[in-house]
């Protein structure tokens, strides 16, 4: 039956009113920037979009058996450099105690990456991309501030959002052929979810095998988030501990920028 006027003048109302709102659904959640990645150890196949930029100030510790190591402060700079590509880097200034032995505070191993994202996310299907790094020796091995060798990373990472939740996850090869070092699996998995549009919360998983002489296998659980201030600004955190092999105490503490090209 063909409409009345009055009804498709209603008709047009609600609809104008049903695109408003989820004009507005958009604005809201486009505010919020989506971490992956930092503050976990954990990654994520999702690169920064093309042309924007993301910048960390922060802080890192990790109590273990064969000593104390920290990193503060530290800088990270991620750039879009095409769309599915990104550009990495990491710049920390180290300390290290040993059990019994004076603390050594410098530069430690700078640490550079590409991500690329070659699977995108569906409605069925999760995103899937690739997250190589290497580690360039920068820091005093003898100071316990460095590797002393360069060394890398090769994950595979995959991520999906359903209702709310975003699961992310992988393994990889670590390359390490400096002395008393080896090469050796790692992975993790996490599960965070945004309780609001201002704070996100998760947990992981992250395990890595034998990494040399001293240094045993551990998996390590870990719960933090982050606390949007703005559209722009962050802030990050992290803490956890060993729940196999190796004692280890783990915390993260950051501030994070993000900018680029309105959408």
């Amino acid at each position: 039956m063909p409409l009345s006027g009055s009804n498709k003048l209603a008709n047009g109302t609600a609809e104008n009113y049903r695109r408003a709102i989820w004009t507005l659904l958009w604005i809201v959640l486009s505010a919020c920037p989506v971490f992956a990645g930092p503050p976990f150890h954990t990654d994520d196949p999702e690169p920064v979009a093309f042309h924007h930029w993301e910048a960390y100030l922060f802080a890192t510790a990790d109590r273990a058996k064969d000593g104390r190591t920290y990193q503060v402060p530290a800088w990270e700079l991620n750039a879009g450099a095409a769309p599915n590509l990104q550009l990495h880097l990491v710049i920390p200034l180290a300390y290290f105690r040993a059990p019994g032995e004076r603390g050594a505070y410098g530069v430690g191993d700078v640490e550079t990456g590409i991500k690329y994202r070659f699977v995108s996310e569906t409605l069925t299907r999760p995103q899937i991309g690739i997250f190589p790094m290497l580690e360039v020796p920068s820091g005093s091995v003898s100071r316990g501030l460095g590797n002393g060798r360069a060394w890398a990373r090769l994950p595979v990472w995959i991520q999906k959002n359903i209702d709310g939740w975003t699961t992310y996850g992988g393994a990889g090869w670590i390359v390490n052929r400096a002395s008393g070092m080896r090469s050796h699996p790692f992975g993790g998995w996490l599960l965070q979810r945004a309780i609001n549009k201002r704070i996100t919360l998760g947990g992981e998983v992250y395990s890595e095998s034998t990494q040399g002489l001293d240094l045993p296998a551990f998996a390590i659980l870990t719960f933090g988030g982050y606390y949007n201030v703005n559209e722009h600004f962050s802030i990050l955190f992290n803490a956890g501990r060993q729940v196999a092999g190796e004692p280890h105490t783990i915390g993260y503490f950051g501030l994070y920028w993000t900018w680029g090209p309105d959408k």
